[in-house]
């Protein structure tokens, strides 16, 4: 189950199980990619890179804090959750002071936002603007994205194309269509670490009234959509080496190809909550792994 004896973890390990480092390789994955594709276009800046991460990393705790607060506020967290520790749920951290902590993270990753406004321009501050109302309103407001199906097009947009294209963008200060297509693959990565998430709390979020895509899906569906994003994210580069977009080395990510099938092999042949979060951690690692490979294969193609 989610939960652990109070006394058995210090204030410290509680904050940064608020955190959830687990999920952090879905805020890096896109910056190392839309910093590749800067490279390859001679755009590469490292200061707007590094603030590009700095704002992803701090924008992807916040989210994690705002549904830690909001799904304890709602109720969606029970005892008999299956997932990672919520520290409200649990009453390891005050409601409070989780809250006060979201709104801290949010409002530091103004300052790394700030110096990329002054580079990029009001097309920054709206995509920064609507960055943070996003985080909030995916598990917060009267209209949680999450509770209505809304949660993977939003994981999909904002940790897909707007971070690959957004970091692409303070650099080169234009958009390719190739970055469009990069952000396009990472994002197809990125929401299968929801849909598992999602998948596994099916049964509690169904208790909850929380209407996540894969609760109005099922679990059959849900699986089948979590197939789907990998064969996409795996397809498209061999479709832009077939079109002539770039050379054979843009097929490197291939190399992980046999961590996604065990993955989905896991995926098909249980719904265990145990066994589900080690496949959560798994497809989060997938995800910066094929990152990675993706941009050694645009810097070398």
């Amino acid at each position: 189950m989610g939960n652990l004896p109070q006394h058995t973890i210090k204030p410290t390990r509680a904050w940064l199980l608020a955190a959830r480092p687990k999920t952090l390789p879905a805020a890096v994955a896109p910056v190392v990619v839309g910093s590749a594709m800067a490279h390859v276009d001679q755009h590469f800046a490292f200061w707007p890179a590094l603030a590009c991460l700095s704002v992803a990393l701090l924008l992807q705790i916040g989210v994690n804090l705002a549904n830690d607060y909001f799904d304890y506020a709602k109720g969606v967290d029970t005892e008999d959750r299956l997932g990672p520790v919520r520290v409200t749920q649990s009453g390891l951290i005050a409601p409070d002071r989780v809250k006060a902590a979201m709104a801290s993270i949010f409002g530091l990753s103004l300052l790394p936002g700030l110096y990329l406004m002054v580079i990029g321009g009001w097309p920054v501050a709206v995509l920064g603007a609507a960055s943070i109302l996003s985080a909030l309103a995916y598990s917060g407001g009267p209209f949680p994205l999450a509770s209505h199906g809304l949660g993977d097009l939003f994981v999909f947009i904002f940790f897909g194309l707007v971070a690959v294209c957004g970091t692409y963008y303070v650099q080169a200060l234009h958009l390719t269509s190739m970055t469009l297509l990069m952000g396009i693959i990472v994002g197809l990565m990125i929401t299968a670490i929801l849909v598992v998430n999602n998948l596994r709390d099916i049964p509690t979020d169904q208790r909850a009234g929380k209407r996540t895509l894969a609760v109005m899906l099922g679990t059959r569906a849900t699986k089948i959509e979590y197939s789907l994003l990998h064969a996409g994210a795996y397809l498209l580069p061999v479709f832009i080496w077939m079109g002539g977009l770039a050379a054979g080395v843009i097929l490197v990510p291939l190399l992980s190809l046999p961590l996604a099938v065990s993955l989905n092999r896991t995926i098909w042949q249980t719904a265990i909550g145990d066994v589900l979060n080690r496949a959560l951690a798994g497809t989060a690692r997938l995800a910066l792994v094929f990152s990675l490979l993706l941009s050694i294969g645009l810097i070398l193609s």
